[in-house]
């Protein structure tokens, strides 16, 4: 039971992470990654995502 808990805590911070980063104007998927990757962990980071910044790939 504990397994399907942490994963839906884990595929939310999927979510959270893609969401904030879309907003903010971040790379969504890089960040949807990271949320798999570190689960809630990454959620305060991307909240630190600056408004607008540009992408310095150039995509």
């Amino acid at each position: 039971m504990a397994i399907y808990v942490l994963l839906a805590i884990n595929i939310a911070s999927i979510f959270i992470c893609h969401q904030i980063a879309k907003s903010r104007g971040g790379r969504p998927v890089l960040w949807a990654v990271l949320g798999a990757a570190f689960g809630p962990l990454a959620i305060p980071f991307a909240l630190m995502i600056k408004p607008g910044q540009v992408d310095r790939t150039g995509k």
